[in-house]
């Protein structure tokens, strides 16, 4: 295959995307029609709303809306649409109780309410502190544990409250926003053990089914480590179902941090899962948060996320993109940092501008890999790419056909949509009809009897189109497209 050809098929899907993204119909595609094109576009794959989808381990971040850096009202018609089926979100002390003694679970109630009703489930973070008590902690991030008497016993009232109102749309609680950025006194881990426990003997009291998070870890291994340690010194291990970490790296494939934390679980000796709680990648330059100083773009965000939530899916781990819309900051002298990690552009007052291409290629990942996906643990092949190349297997449990994605991965994601034509030999390949489904794209695309031979021992296909975003080989019955 030329690069020219799979390039001009590309073009014109991204004419389409766009036109989704505006909520147009999309184009005609000229270009794969009348430019000689050897991979004609089949169609757009059909997204699949939350409701839609039994189960997948797809979580979208919701955050900060108990701050008010954004407006659920506003993004709440993106959110079953998108296919996610968990969202995370900040319960909010300070904004639950803003009078001592007094609830107003008003603004909670209707977002957790509305997204159950969309088939997405919440999880809630217990946290921040709250500054009507004397050593009532901070309100934000790093602000500090509520440490006085006074405080720590409101703290246990507030949560006993949020978890006996919404036990029963909500199962799972992760307890304080990473721990390991605050400063609060000579024994930082220590003190977050303590909050920790007493806080998960009352989620575990009134809800004895419901699973605890831990940490939700900014990405410090130490602390981690002696978080552990402290937990299994006093023998309460059994009090976390897992932990959720937080990491921004350059390269949306290093996954070491979730490496490293597994093999500190496995020393402690206890069975207790690690999930990705917050990850996502800007669509343009940003001078702070994760990932700053960098000239994104939307092309580029799109790619870090696919890579980014595949790379954890490899692995088995649950993973939350931040997050579902930009965030608008509040820093010192009222100054507002917008944080443009959301799959929804905002405009000034926080209202939705429109989606980005990120947007459509999260439709299309919650899409296809739910649970009736697979992963196949041994996956084996051999390739002419000159760059690392990522293969991950797949097969549907209904036994309806496999599906690998490919890309390279040896690089963070560039804005090229430049491809490389690299020979792929599956070993454990089986494909009656495969069909190639570029996921930044939301496109599926032919794939000539020529391109593509199988065998009672291997599958191989001949000039296939890599680039730095991934691509899936999947059977064509396994996968709803729009070809209208």
């Amino acid at each position: 295959m030329k690069r020219r050809d799979f390039l001009a098929i590309s073009l014109a899907a991204s004419a389409g995307a766009a036109a989704l993204a505006r909520g147009e119909a999309p184009p005609s595609d000229p270009a794969a029609k009348n430019a000689g094109v050897r991979l004609p576009a089949l169609g757009r794959v059909k997204p699949r709303a939350s409701k839609e989808i039994t189960a997948s381990p797809w979580s979208i971040g919701g955050e900060t809306l108990d701050r008010d850096f954004a407006v659920y009202d506003d993004y709440k018609s993106f959110l079953g649409p998108l296919g996610a089926k968990a969202i995370r979100l900040q319960a909010g002390w300070a904004k639950c109780e803003s009078t001592k003694g007094v609830y107003s679970w008003d603004w909670l109630d209707a977002i957790v309410n509305d997204a159950v009703a969309q088939g997405v489930r919440p999880w809630l973070q217990l946290s921040y502190g709250n500054t009507l008590y004397p050593g009532g902690g901070g309100t934000g991030l790093g602000g500090g544990f509520p440490t006085s008497a006074e405080a720590l016993a409101a703290w246990d009232r507030w949560v006993a409250a949020c978890v006996s109102r919404y036990q029963d749309r909500v199962h799972e609680w992760e307890v304080w926003n990473e721990p390991d950025l605050n400063n609060n006194g000579a024994s930082p881990v220590s003190a977050y053990v303590d909050l920790y426990l007493r806080t998960a003997a009352i989620v575990r009291k009134i809800q004895p089914q419901g699973k605890l998070f831990a940490l939700a870890l900014a990405g410090k291994l130490d602390y981690a480590e002696r978080f552990l340690s402290e937990m299994s010194e006093r023998k309460r291990l059994d009090l976390m179902d897992a932990i959720t970490v937080h990491t921004y790296p350059r390269n949306p494939d290093d996954t070491e941090i979730i490496d490293a934390l597994r093999t500190m679980i496995a020393k402690v000796g206890a069975k207790i899962e690690v999930r990705q709680g917050e990850t996502g990648a800007p669509s343009q330059f940003q001078s702070r948060f994760a990932l700053s100083r960098i000239a994104w773009t939307e092309n580029m965000q799109a790619k870090w996320n696919l890579r980014r939530m595949l790379a954890h899916h490899a692995k088995n781990v649950p993973a939350n993109l931040f997050s579902l819309s930009d965030m608008h900051y509040r820093g010192e002298n009222g100054r507002i940092d917008k944080n443009h990690k959301g799959l929804l552009e905002t405009n000034a007052d926080k209202s939705i501008a429109r989606p980005k291409l990120a947007y459509s290629a999260m439709q299309t990942l919650f899409a296809i890999f739910d649970d009736s996906l697979e992963r196949l643990d041994s996956y084996p092949f051999t390739t002419t790419a000159p760059r690392e190349l990522a293969v991950h297997g797949y097969r549907w449990k209904n036994g309806g056909g496999q599906l690998a994605a490919v890309w390279f991965h040896d690089a963070p994601p560039d804005d090229s949509t430049e491809t490389t034509a690299v020979d792929l030999t599956l070993s454990a390949g089986q494909f009656e009809e495969p069909v190639l489904i570029d996921m930044r794209l939301s496109t599926a695309y032919a794939l000539p009897k020529e391109s593509w031979k199988r065998d009672q021992r291997q599958f191989l296909l001949k000039n296939l189109p890599v680039y730095d975003s991934p691509i899936l080989i999947a059977e064509r019955r396994c996968v709803p497209i729009d070809t209208a």
